[in-house]
């Protein structure tokens, strides 16, 4: 029973990742500026958004082994 939660708050979790990901590159590329500037913004927002989410699921995965 608690794997099964524990999927449904990975796939929430990815959700929400996704959907922060996706209003910050779209906040980014709205910038009055070239595509040569935003891009560290863009590549350093995924590398953030993702870490957090991979950290999330490790922390999860370490949850449902200890059960």
């Amino acid at each position: 029973m608690k794997l099964k939660y524990i999927k449904w708050a990975k796939i929430f979790l990815a959700i929400i990742a996704t959907i922060i990901w996706l209003g910050v590159i779209i906040k980014v590329s709205s910038f009055d500026m070239p595509f040569i500037q935003q891009a560290p913004y863009c590549m350093g927002s995924t590398m953030i958004t993702f870490m957090i989410l991979n950290a999330l699921f490790r922390g999860l995965d370490y949850l449902g082994r200890r059960s």
